[in-house]
């Protein structure tokens, strides 16, 4: 999946309302509606739903035809069908007939690009076979360490001050600085690459000369690794037997770069707000009954990282979801409405732990291959913020909060926070509140508890022990020792009744 520009709503939320009645802001050419004058655009896709069905007639900008999918079924049935759906807009009747202008918003992402998300038949396999084998090369528990660590060393920055922006402060930087690695450029990772990523996918006055920038950091990677490749992404994109050029390794770079990057931004802000928010949700956590990964599961159903995302393009006259879809008609690609259409989730309270079937990440031939670099980077980043700051709070009410929307996406502009200071980690050590208490190896229920051993053969308090003024102490790791015998009472011992533990092995075991 492709990372798509919210510049066009986004911009529009600064301008002032238009006035009531005005006729360029109502519906458009057949009583269509213009996606991207939506304000609401959860609550359009219902009335579309409601009005033409899980397939339905839109505008885009400057009034041009495209359909959306808001069906479940019928999203699923499109990506997988690559003999009558495809990515390659030159087919896109209205581009072909010059509708769609050179200067239109949404021209560079429909625009058809020499990269695996457009590519199709042999080409598509030799390309994403390409991205596809260099990910494969990802050692996940070294890069769940390295998403740790930068989680740390992120925290660090603002852990004294009490109070943070967790999207300016966090969500934004740990997936550039966990991305810079696996590319092989952690080096460039600065707040100075974060804010020209940022500003490039903002679509802003100077997204152009920030775009520039990045790719300047990318092609000095290239160039580097094709002279001296070693163990990252870049160097396997090159060595892949594909033989992909430089221009193709720049640009699919590029595009692992900002895919990963704006949806790993919004992943990890959705999850935060609605730990922050929903005290249910924190409970369940906290309490047990939901692990984070499953957290993240379930912000992807309710809240993905991409809204829609352009475009496929019918190869040849077909059906899908009652409607008559030509050949060369643009179609919309739309997670959102995907996972609440009331078919698969007919209670949007309902928990859908353990499931993994939403279409935040696509699927079929165009399935995006990095989402398990965004669910680690999730999964890990939520976990060891939340360790470091068990206390962290909104600092503000929830109608303050301000997001910046359009039709591929919502972005959380701030989420202001507040804690407990707490010092910086060294940022080897595992995030954890405390070190971890000595294990009790020789009780169980129902036998008499051991007695303590002699105070001189028992280790003194952490906190006893002297420390260099700027160390952290360090938990002593968990020792997994195999689970001992069950103790056998001393003959002296006078007999006593059994536990309730002991009875039920015995009555398993076939007596009492």
């Amino acid at each position: 999946m492709t990372p798509e520009s919210h510049a066009p709503t986004s911009t529009d939320d600064l301008r002032p309302g238009p006035p009531p009645g005005c006729p360029a802001h109502g519906p458009g050419p057949g009583g269509l509606h213009r996606l991207h004058e939506a304000e609401d655009l959860g609550a359009l896709y219902e009335q579309l739903r409601e009005q033409h069905g899980p397939v339905a007639p839109v505008l885009l900008h400057d009034d041009v035809p495209m359909w959306i999918v808001l069906g479940h079924a019928e999203n699923l049935h499109m990506v997988r069908s690559p003999s009558q759906y495809c990515r390659d807009s030159r087919i896109w009747t209205p581009l072909r007939e010059g509708l769609v202008k050179p200067d239109h918003p949404l021209m560079p992402h429909i625009a058809w690009q020499p990269i695996a998300s457009h590519a199709e038949g042999d080409e598509h396999k030799r390309l994403r076979g390409a991205v596809m084998g260099a990910i494969s090369t990802i050692d996940f528990r070294s890069l769940r360490r390295y998403i740790n660590r930068s989680t740390q060393m992120i925290v660090n920055r603002f852990c004294e001050a009490g109070e943070a922006d967790l999207v300016g402060q966090f969500t934004e930087h740990l997936p550039m600085a966990v991305m810079c690695e696996i590319l092989g450029m952690p080096d460039e990772y600065n707040d100075r690459l974060v804010e020209a990523a940022r500003d490039a996918l903002k679509g802003t006055d100077t997204a152009i000369a920030s775009h520039s920038y990045v790719m300047d950091a990318l092609s000095r990677l290239t160039a580097t690794r094709r002279a001296q490749p070693e163990e990252d992404l870049a160097s396997y994109l090159i060595t892949h037997p594909a033989r992909l050029s430089d221009d193709e390794v720049r640009e699919h770079l590029r595009l692992v770069l900002f895919a990963a990057y704006e949806a790993t931004t919004n992943l990890l802000s959705n999850v935060l707000l609605t730990v922050l928010i929903d005290p249910r949700f924190r409970a369940q956590l906290n309490g047990g009954q939901m692990t984070v990964p499953e957290a993240v599961e379930q912000s992807l159903w309710n809240e993905p990282p991409f809204s829609t995302v352009f475009a496929y393009f019918a190869k040849q006259e077909t059906e899908l979801g009652g409607q008559r879809i030509r050949r060369g008609d643009g179609l919309l690609f739309a997670p959102l409405p995907a996972n609440v259409d009331p078919r698969v989730r007919p209670d949007l309270k309902a928990s859908m732990q353990g499931n993994r079937s939403h279409l935040a990440f696509g699927g079929g031939p165009h399935e995006c291959p990095g989402q398990d670099i965004g669910r680690s980077i999730a999964d890990v980043g939520v976990d060891a913020l939340l360790m470091r700051l068990p206390d962290v709070e909104l600092d503000c009410d929830e109608e303050e909060l301000r997001w910046t929307a359009s039709i591929a996406s919502r972005h959380l502009v701030e989420l202001p926070v507040q804690f407990s200071p707490k010092p910086p980690q060294d940022v080897q050590e595992v995030p954890n509140h405390k070190p971890v208490a000595a294990q009790r190896s020789d009780w169980q229920i129902g036998t008499a508890q051991p007695q303590a051993a002699p105070a001189a053969s028992q280790p003194q308090p952490v906190a006893a022990q002297p420390q260099p003024p700027a160390a952290q102490p360090q938990p002593a790791p968990v020792q997994h020792r195999p689970m001992p015998d069950p103790p056998r009472p001393a003959a002296a011992e006078p007999p006593h009744r059994k536990g309730v533990w002991q009875r039920f092995l015995s009555w398993w075991r076939g007596g009492y």
